[in-house]
């Protein structure tokens, strides 16, 4: 077992805003992680999938009211990561009114997949996802990561104990977080 503690290289493909561009205003730009950590404090957290219930009642939209605590406490950026592409996090961002939060598309579970955390989810038609998780990124470095219990292949629940907003900003406010908080490792 190898134990992840930097946040892995990737390239994203996601969509900007480029107003030169009509009558989609929109362009295609790679993202890599070095543009999103280097020299950042980044609380990141990563979901089963856009349009899904937890997701879009609570997991999402709790980071997005505690955006100005985050900050508050040095915190740059909130980025929430899904195994969805760049035109389904647009929407989904759009449809919550998600003001305060960098919705990441990992379309091809790259970052997913490197962080071991990636699940096959087709016993309900989802194919491949992520594993609910959150985590406190440092210039690159993973300072705490919040994995919930019962990581599997096909797993006949979808835990949501420590990887909410709530866990993260009593982390971060040096108060102990219920739930499991655990060092993260995968099979390299």
């Amino acid at each position: 077992m190898a134990v992840v503690d930097r946040v892995p290289d990737v390239v994203f493909k996601t969509r900007v805003r480029d107003d030169s561009i009509s009558p989609n205003p929109y362009r295609w730009q790679d993202t890599t992680t070095a543009d999103l950590f280097a020299g950042k404090k980044v609380v990141v957290f990563s979901l089963p999938g856009a349009f899904t219930p937890t997701c879009s009642s609570n997991h999402l939209p709790r980071y997005d009211e505690l955006y100005d605590e985050f900050r508050a406490l040095g915190v740059d950026q909130i980025i929430c990561v899904s195994v969805n592409d760049a035109f389904v996090m647009f929407r989904w961002g759009r449809s919550l009114e998600v003001k305060n939060l960098f919705l990441l598309p990992d379309g091809n579970g790259e970052i997913t997949r490197k962080m071991g955390m990636l699940v096959d989810k087709t016993n309900i038609g989802f194919g491949m996802r992520s594993w609910r998780y959150s985590m406190l990124v440092t210039d690159g470095r993973i300072e705490k990561f919040f994995c919930e219990p019962g990581l599997a292949d096909n797993a006949a629940t979808d835990p949501f104990e420590v990887s909410d907003a709530d866990t993260m900003l009593a982390y971060l406010k040096g108060q102990q977080p219920q739930g499991i908080a655990t060092p993260h490792a995968f099979e390299g």
